[in-house]
């Protein structure tokens, strides 16, 4: 505020134009599974169980452990990688405290010569209790034995009261992914505490940002799932990717569309429907398949062969590298997928039949891999969970996506306007801002065309002396290119040219 009185000179900065818009990240993948945090190299990097952790690099993954087979988030890590880009918010919902299945009281015997070494069995062993066969001695595992708890491996000291070839009772716990339920998955908010896919509403605070492709691989086609991924991507104006079960045959997937209780049974404009599964090389350890050398070293199994994997995380990854590379506003259709081998089902795929089974697929929205000769393997489908039901451009994943975008980009940049005083200088630089953005995004190829405005009408004194101003946007992103058509015309009269000499023939006949 101006002095009352002032002998002198002063200057009074006076901001004006429009201010910057900053776009919100589209390619960030929510993911929600299971890690074996107790194979982790350093435990302490292990992210706590339902703590949201940003995934950038392979030095990242690393914090959520190996690939060992029963593990969903290594995996689908590896997948969106795979890609070549891509940043992930990772929930591990596993505990190896709560998820795992109890061995009481396993008969076992020590070698009767050479390395005085046990293995359990099973990899990742907590609360083990080693006792005489009789079980009247419990030996100590500071001075009788020592613990290989990853491996599952129980050596003998030398010193302690353990003797080669001792009969014993051994009682542990091992991790078990399969504990892990759907409802850990979809997480609580509890006493302020947020678990599993309830945990991605807290990112903003706590990173800046929230996550805009959700995946539950392994659980997502569990419909109390898929349910809950929709509802959480309409909290966070994301699009949840929603599988099928392994082994689903396209006539299945069809009539999964409208089967009550079926995790495609769903017209959400958020949802995307992946089909199928897909096989891949998969090189994770057994958690089962730990062997021991004759001085008693355990070796790991890797599984070396070929398993089956929601094509969900190939899909996010997928989308997630086409908007690094090409803006969020282009459809993920017809995208490579880098690390498939092929779906777990046959599929006829063509862009000539519209009678083939990726035509078929589509025309019910359900997104699905497209290989043919010399193609490789190539997302295909263009339209959400909404079409066949919702006919609307928002039905197509890249429409409703370009529109999230520019929705939140927009009401964040708001907050520097929030509470100033009502004038028509704030109404232009709300106008001016906004419009910059959108010109922007129509010299991008974002937009087709668009632009906000101002209606007085919108506005009566009523509303504006109540401090609510409304302003009217109107874009449109663009379509994807689905079907081209060409009329294709048998013309008669274009045989009247044959036996006219054409002008490069006269002229080739006068040199000769």
């Amino acid at each position: 505020m101006p002095a009352s009185f002032l002998h002198g000179v002063e200057v009074i900065e006076v901001q004006s134009g429009s201010n910057p818009i900053t776009v919100v990240k589209s390619a960030v993948i929510g993911l929600v599974g299971t890690a074996p945090s107790w194979a982790v190299a350093a435990p302490a990097a292990a992210p706590e169980p339902n703590t949201p952790t940003v995934v950038s690099s392979a030095l990242d993954a690393a914090n959520f452990g190996p690939l060992i087979q029963g593990y969903t988030i290594p995996y689908a890590i590896a997948a969106i990688q795979a890609q070549g880009a891509g940043q992930a918010i990772v929930i591990n919902v596993f505990n190896p405290a709560v998820h795992f299945t109890a061995i009481v009281s396993q008969a076992m015997s020590f070698p009767a010569a050479g390395a005085q070494v046990l293995n359990l069995g099973h990899m990742g062993v907590s609360n083990v209790v080693v006792k005489n066969q009789a079980g009247t001695t419990t030996y100590s595992s500071v001075t009788d034995y020592s613990l290989d708890p990853v491996n599952g491996v129980i050596t003998a000291l030398n010193g302690g009261t353990l003797t080669a070839g001792e009969a014993v009772s051994v009682s542990f716990n091992y991790a078990d992914p399969t504990k892990v339920a759907d409802s850990d998955v979809i997480g609580a908010v509890t006493g302020g505490a947020y678990t599993g896919l309830q945990a991605l509403q807290t990112t903003y605070g706590t990173m800046g940002f929230f996550a805009k492709l959700l995946i539950a691989p392994g659980y997502s086609q569990n419909a109390d799932v898929a349910s809950a991924l929709a509802t959480m991507a309409n909290t966070l104006r994301a699009m949840a990717l929603v599988d099928s079960a392994p082994s689903t045959s396209v006539a299945t997937a069809i009539l999964n569309r409208g089967l009550a209780g079926a995790a495609f049974d769903t017209s959400s404009t958020r949802v995307i429907l992946c089909y199928p599964q897909e096989q891949f090389s998969d090189a994770g350890l057994v958690p089962t398949g730990v062997t021991l050398t004759s001085a008693g070293i355990p070796l790991t199994s890797p599984y070396n062969g070929t398993s089956v994997g929601p094509y969900s995380q190939w899909v996010a990854g997928a989308i997630a590298a086409k908007d690094l590379a090409n803006g969020y506003w282009w459809s993920p259709s017809n995208t490579d997928v880098s690390g498939v081998l092929g779906p777990d089902v046959a599929i006829y795929a063509s862009i000539l039949d519209p009678l083939s089974d990726v035509n078929n697929l589509n025309a019910q929205g359900i997104t699905t891999v497209f290989n043919a000769f010399g193609t490789g393997m190539r997302v295909w489908g263009n339209r959400s969970a909404a079409y066949p039901a919702d006919t609307s451009p928002a039905n197509f994943i890249n429409v409703r996506r370009t529109m999230d975008v520019i929705e939140e980009s927009i009401q964040l940049s708001m907050l520097q306007f929030i509470d100033q005083p009502l004038s028509n200088a704030l109404i232009t630089a709300i106008l001016a801002s906004v419009n910059a953005f959108i010109r922007s995004l129509i010299q991008r190829g974002a937009l087709v065309a668009g632009s906000a405005s101002y209606d007085p009408a919108e506005n009566p004194s009523s509303q504006v002396a109540a401090g609510q101003l409304v302003f009217d946007i109107d874009v449109m992103p663009p379509p994807p290119a689905e079907r081209i058509t060409f009329q294709s015309y048998i013309d008669s009269s274009l045989l009247a040219q044959l036996g006219q000499t054409s002008p490069l023939t006269a002229a080739a006949a006068a040199t000769a």
